[in-house]
């Protein structure tokens, strides 16, 4: 790992050990083939059972649910590694466990909890977290899907986009509201009567994540599959501060690699008889790419740290989430530069990379919204509203 400071010092020697796991498995099963599954849009679907054999799928939820009980910053290095390989990776892994399974985790019945967590953690069931909105967006709240209670069982009805592993997931978690308002989660198996799902195609972003519409046509879903501890806008909020913390880990994993491409490529390229790597200009935006990594893996462990203590909070979140996945994104434009002519096809690794990062700095709250969570931190006075 690109390791400035010496981070990795301070893991323990299972973080260490989890994450050499994870970069050896993904150099030889996933980056070999990484390039052409992107180009052709295709998830690489023969990885899933792997994934749940070696941990991934909510690695830091508790074993006693079938999962692998790491710590957060064990979990961290899996998502750190996998979206070194592809942001796509990351997305699949980040929704399986961090959204799909922390939701019935969080807010499932024990039930729900022994029927779903064990399979997901292995990779027999997949899932997905249908929140997102066409006129939504950013704003959650405003969501249209409506739960209508009829005898023992909801009717859902609505339509959900942007979601990632819409149409390989064999349940979903939708959130809706009821006839008073309140936002309520329910477990939404693919197959049910209604429920249709329709990909979104010609995207230039996470082409190896599958992203789809979902569309509820009076989808009746009985009440013992409505999510019994979800209750309002702050139930699916605080899956996404989870997912958001895999993120924070997964951008520097790109970041790292657009970097370690960009500098072997500036030693070997020559212009005007000297390696490129030679030239001021070249050598700022390689220290630019190594300190912004730097400060990020501070920022990442300390951030596993006070989750794994129970002390963290979404402001420092959006933060870390803010600051990470912008620096990965101007990083690989860098890197992208320095390749030159050759850095805008996959030849290279850091187009792919700098594409994907523009939907990772958009979505589970772009740029300008965590600023605006920030601010209001700061001031106490909201700009969202």
């Amino acid at each position: 790992m690109l390791d400035y400071y010496q981070l990795s010092a301070v893991f323990t020697p299972e973080e260490r050990q989890v994450q050499a796991t994870a970069r050896a498995f993904l150099e030889a099963e996933a980056l070999p083939s990484i390039t052409d599954w992107w180009e052709a849009g295709v998830f690489p679907r023969h990885l899933v059972k792997e994934f749940g054999r070696l941990g991934f799928l909510g690695a830091n939820l508790p074993s006693s649910y079938g999962a692998a009980g790491l710590s957060s910053i064990a979990y961290g290095l899996i998502m750190y590694e996998l979206e070194r390989i592809d942001s796509g990776l990351r997305s699949f892994v980040s929704v399986q466990g961090a959204l799909a399974m922390y939701a019935i985790y969080a807010h499932g019945s024990e039930e729900q909890k022994r029927r779903y967590l064990p399979a997901m953690a292995a990779g027999d069931i997949v899932g997905c977290f249908g929140l997102t909105e066409h006129e939504g967006g950013s704003d959650p709240g405003a969501m249209k899907t409506a739960a209508r209670r009829d005898g023992d069982a909801y009717v859902l009805t609505g339509s959900k986009v942007w979601i990632s592993n819409g149409s390989i997931a064999d349940i979903t978690i939708i959130w809706a509201k009821d006839e008073e308002g309140v936002v309520r989660g329910f477990i939404v198996p693919r197959d049910a009567p209604g429920f249709t799902v329709r990909d979104i195609k010609h995207k230039m972003s996470l082409r190896v994540s599958v992203t789809s519409e979902l569309i509820l046509d009076d989808v009746r879903i009985p009440v013992v599959d409505r999510l019994p501890e979800a209750s309002g806008l702050g139930a699916p909020l605080r899956c996404l501060t989870q997912a958001r913390y895999g993120i924070v880990w997964g951008a520097l994993g790109a970041l790292e690699a657009v970097h370690t491409e960009a500098a072997a490529f500036a030693k070997t390229r020559s212009t005007f008889g000297k390696p490129i790597a030679s030239r001021q200009l070249v050598q700022a935006k390689l220290v630019d790419m190594l300190s912004d990594h730097t400060q990020g893996l501070l920022l990442a462990w300390r951030l596993g740290r006070l989750k794994d203590e129970g002390q963290l909070t979404y402001g420092q979140v959006s933060l870390a989430k803010r600051r990470n996945v912008r620096a990965a994104l101007n990083a690989a434009r860098s890197a992208r530069d320095i390749l030159g002519a050759g850095g805008i096809t996959l030849d290279y690794h850091a187009i792919r990379h700098m594409l994907n990062l523009e939907t990772v700095d958009t979505y589970e709250g772009t740029y300008d919204i965590h600023t605006l969570i920030l601010g209001r931190e700061i001031t106490g006075l909201s700009a969202l509203e």
